[in-house]
Formats: C-alpha cells, structure tokens, sequence
C-alpha cells in the first residue's frame, strides 16, 4: 500500500540561476542550469520549466517549457533555458525528472519571487561561478 512506497531522496542534484553576457541583448542575463554534483549519471533528465505569481495586482502565469537530455554526466551542469527579466517577479519552477540506474528520481526546484538577484548569490559547485543555487 502507501507506505509500500518507496520515493528515493534527490541528492547532489540542484538547479542554479546564473548570470551570464547575452551578446543578443548586450547585457547579462539570467541562465537556469541543471547541476550533477554526484559520482552517477543522470539518465533521461526531463526538466519541466514554468513561471507563476502576481503583478501589479494581476495573476500571470506563463508558457510550460519541457527540456530532454539524454545524460547528466557526473560532477557537470548542462544549461536548461534562459529567465527572461520579466518573469523574475514571478515563482519559477523547474521539475526535474532523471534516473540513476533504475529508480526514477524527481523533485520541484522554485525560484520564490523576486529571490533571482544578484543580491542571493554564492558560488554554485560545479561550475565554480556566482549564482542563485536551489538544492
């Protein structure tokens, strides 16, 4: 039954937000990256990516974004999608979906509200650069 379940603990997998230039925009913008900080692959990594919340007294909710990658490989990053600057003000969610070996591993990152700024950053592991880092 219920307690029958098994739901495996996400470990040393964490997204991150960094700031990175933007030769498109000429300007630095915000990148959501998935991190393996672990010593196994992660397997059909599935992130899916939205953002909701309250503007100016207005719900908004924006478009689901879904990302594949075939693999993780051990103590890397791969970079999921660029925050555009508007959504900032909203909760960001990423839903990361992988497997190590067998078991199906899963969890919900969120970005609260206006917590993507340079005034919450700390060096992210992996990458070694300053960034928003959910665990």
């Amino acid at each position: 039954m219920k307690k029958d379940i098994i739901i495996p603990k996400v470990e040393n997998v964490y997204v991150a937000a960094l700031q990175e230039w933007n030769d498109d925009f000429m300007e630095n913008t915000w990148y959501a990256y998935l991190i393996n900080d672990g010593e196994e692959k992660l397997e059909t990594a599935i992130v899916v990516s939205n953002a909701w919340g309250e503007i100016n007294g207005e719900q908004r909710k924006t478009s689901t974004m879904r990302h594949a990658f075939v693999e993780v490989p051990a103590n890397t990053a791969v970079k999921i999608e660029m925050i555009e600057e508007s959504v900032l003000a909203l909760n960001n969610s990423f839903m990361v979906t992988f497997f190590k070996g067998n078991t199906l591993y899963d969890k919900n990152f969120v970005f609260k509200a206006g917590s993507i700024n340079t005034e919450n950053v700390k060096e992210i592991p992996v990458i070694f650069k300053d960034g928003v880092l959910l665990s």
